[in-house]
């Protein structure tokens, strides 16, 4: 059911003829997600946020706190309905509070740069313009973050490694629309198309999200670029746009504006705070403070676009085991996961290491996605490779990359980078034997890192965590009563590890804006501050320290200084960091 509690499934369209078949056979993958995914509901931890009236899957594992509203699903579940992704297994990502849409009152403005400006209703989307269907995988660029984060902390919070999804999207041409506006020529000044969403986000003292591409890219038919306002054969669902959004297949998910409001042909790249400040891969010796310094954030040339290539493994899932039997020793296992490529390539091979990349066995891969009229693949590969049991018993780990059609391969060892963008490193497993309770003896295999702020993993968390305990602290406690009770505008306080800090001064100067604070103030915010927050903001954070809680602490789960989106803040207090960025 969408935002506004109706489906327009009746809606005439001129739908293009190119790829009618293979849309109806993921239809039959799409309904039986539907039939067998459970029903998402109203999670509790959303009472008292902007989105407390979206329904959502229990299983995804949340990222920052209460809100906003960042999430993906365990990597067990990513693939367990076949090539397509449920909508509610979907990763989400999102700055800040998820607008109450309806169909018929969203406009799109283009404007700009072009012959005619106007302004388009949903229904003049629908019935003025041809219609695109196809499958396409969005992937986010901090997929796999969290292995870089165990290695040195970058400004982006823990995501794992099912940051990705393929859906079958449905919308307008992009170069429909901007012929239709009749749009400038690039020597009229015409050099990038911008793209502006409906949220009212903190960042930059306050503006909607934005980002922009090259005209070229926005008027190439190859591109297959959409105004999508169908997801898996249903209108949008809230957490992904509702009624439109952007869909550039190829492109990192932070292109893909939500909630589209303005399409903006410009001169200029996009001047807005989250194209200017994320999205960015710098040389690994670029820190902070360097980035700050030297305003890396202003160099263009460090812009993402289409997103690389990754391979990552889903079988054998963190903490599976497999039991060893005489009788078992010669049967088959199969390892299984995904591989893309972006830019429409093609991901052509996909091999598998047991004995640290001297011999590589090639994998089956699933194809199921055609490619477009201009040989473009815009989806993920499912890939499989079948060992025996007793191949397995010496293994001490294995290890996943793909090649794409140019090939262009994964490295094999990990590249940090500022903002944890971009991680494509070899994915490894790590095996070890072990007797579970039955006594029997069996192979466990370990996954490098576990999403969020779990605790598990190969990847031991090396990153280095400033201590929380300075000396310059107040000797005064408090009990959890007293703190509960600070919980507005005028007094705002929060507990991080047991110690009390008096955030009201800082509410106007927080990235996040005062939300991200008020919403937790008055309670214990441990276990969010620390997966979301950079070093940096937490040596900051104890110049709000004014004491101790007496007895213990319980957290509620949620977040505090959670800024809406990633952010620096010149004010008083100086330059703010924070690592809800990507």
């Amino acid at each position: 059911m969408a935002a506004n509690g109706s489906i327009r499934s009746s809606v005439k369209v001129r739908r293009e003829e190119e790829g009618e078949d293979e849309i109806n056979d993921f239809r039959d993958l799409i309904q039986k997600g539907i039939r067998e995914l459970e029903p998402s509901i109203l999670d509790p931890r959303h009472e008292g946020t902007a989105d407390d009236w979206i329904k959502r899957n229990s299983s995804l594992v949340r990222h920052t706190g209460k809100h906003p509203f960042n999430s993906e699903p365990p990597l067990n579940r990513l693939t367990q309905y076949g090539f397509i992704t449920p909508v509610p297994l979907h990763f989400v990502r999102s700055r800040g509070a998820v607008p109450r849409a309806t169909w018929n009152d969203w406009t799109v403005d283009v404007c700009g740069l072009v012959k005619w400006p106007t302004k388009f209703t949903m229904d003049q989307l629908t019935n003025e313009f041809g219609f695109r269907e196809f499958p396409a995988t969005i992937v986010c660029a901090g997929n796999r973050r969290k292995e870089q984060n165990t290695v040195k902390q970058t400004i982006g919070f823990n995501w794992g490694a099912a940051v990705v999804a393929t859906s079958v999207w449905g919308g307008v041409p992009l170069r429909d629309v901007l012929n239709r506006c009749g749009i400038f020529s690039r020597k009229n000044g015409a050099v990038n198309v911008c793209f502006e969403g409906a949220e009212d986000l903190p960042g930059g003292g306050g503006c909607k999200y934005g980002t922009s591409i090259k005209v070229e890219f926005a008027m190439d038919p190859a591109r297959d670029i959409i105004l999508a306002y169908r997801q898996n054969g249903e209108e949008l669902a809230a957490d992904h746009g509702f009624p439109v959004r952007m869909i550039m297949p190829g492109f990192i998910g932070g292109k893909m504006v939500k909630w589209l409001k303005r399409i903006i042909v410009t001169t200029k790249e996009s001047e807005s705070y989250y194209y200017l400040m994320d999205n960015k891969v710098f040389p690994s010796h670029v820190d902070a403070e360097l980035a700050d310094k030297e305003a890396w954030w202003y160099k263009s040339e460090y812009v993402i676009n289409e997103y690389n290539i990754n391979s990552v493994i889903t079988t054998p899932s963190h903490n599976e085991i497999l039991p060893i039997k005489p009788c078992s020793t010669r049967s088959p296992y199969i390892l299984r996961g995904y591989a893309y490529s972006g830019g429409g390539k093609k991901v052509m091979r996909v091999e598998v290491t047991m004995d640290g990349g001297e011999k590589w066995d090639v994998c089956m891969l699933d194809h199921p996605a055609k490619p477009n009229k201009f040989g473009k693949y815009w989806c993920w590969c499912l890939w499989s490779l079948e060992v025996e049991v007793s191949k397995l018993l010496n293994v001490k780990e294995i290890a996943v990359r793909a090649w794409d059609e140019t090939n262009n391969t994964q490295p094999e060892k990990l590249i940090w980078n500022l903002m944890g963008l971009m991680n494509n490193c070899w994915f490894r497993v790590r095996t070890k034997i072990c007797k579970p309770d039955t006594g029997e003896t069996g192979i466990i295999f370990e996954h490098p890192t576990i999403p969020g702020n779990q605790l598990g993993g190969w990847m031991k968390n090396s990153a280095s965590t400033p201590s929380m305990n300075s000396a310059s602290t107040a000797s005064t406690t408090y009990s959890l009563s007293q703190v509960k009770k600070h919980n507005t505008r005028q007094s705002a306080w929060i507990i991080v590890h047991g110690h009390v800090y008096d955030c009201t001064q800082f509410i106007k100067h927080h990235p996040g804006g005062a939300d991200s604070i008020l919403i937790h103030a008055g309670t214990d915010c441990t276990e969010v501050f620390d997966a979301i927050h950079s070093g940096k903001a937490k040596k900051m954070l104890e110049n709000y320290r004014i004491g101790d809680v007496r007895g213990e602490c319980e957290s509620d789960g949620g977040g505090c200084l959670a800024e809406g989106e990633d952010g620096h803040v010149d004010g008083q207090e100086g330059e703010i960091e924070s690592s809800v960025r990507g």
